[in-house]
């Protein structure tokens, strides 16, 4: 069953980024204690929940399936999964210059926490900064 969940997500993966994320590794984070995957048709949103916390993943959203409200009912229902899981705070990494990305988690509330200078790699050699974003949960969720 998290072979085929695995491969089905990398499948959504690799449609929506230039450096996704294979089956392989999916999988593997599919069996930590804490990770869990809200799916749907087009879409997931990947989570890990320790203690009070959580981090969103990754979340993706097939090309053809964007600007439908996918992507913000994924966030909606991984962050109420996230309480539900007894986090009280949610973080993610997103690049700087993803102004898709960062419109959509300010949408859902979430403020920058922090900055990773050059962290993510660049098809083209070049290094992206990375923003620490965070909510406070349970939020009232639209």
């Amino acid at each position: 069953m998290i072979r085929d969940t695995a491969e089905r997500l990398a499948g959504i993966h690799a449609a929506a980024f230039p450096a996704p994320w294979d089956a392989a590794a999916l999988g593997d984070l599919l069996t930590q204690a804490g990770v869990f995957a809200v799916e749907q048709p087009d879409g997931f949103i990947l989570l890990r929940t320790v203690a009070d916390e959580a981090e969103i993943l990754t979340l993706a959203v097939h090309p053809e399936a964007r600007r439908r409200g996918l992507g913000a009912r994924l966030v909606r229902e991984g962050m109420a999964g996230a309480a539900a899981r007894g986090a009280t705070r949610l973080f993610l990494e997103v690049a700087d210059d993803n102004a898709a990305a960062l419109a959509l988690y300010a949408r859902a509330g979430f403020s920058e926490a922090g900055r990773r200078p050059e962290y993510y790699a660049r098809p083209d050699g070049g290094r992206q900064d990375a923003l620490i974003l965070a909510l406070n949960l349970p939020v009232k969720l639209p």
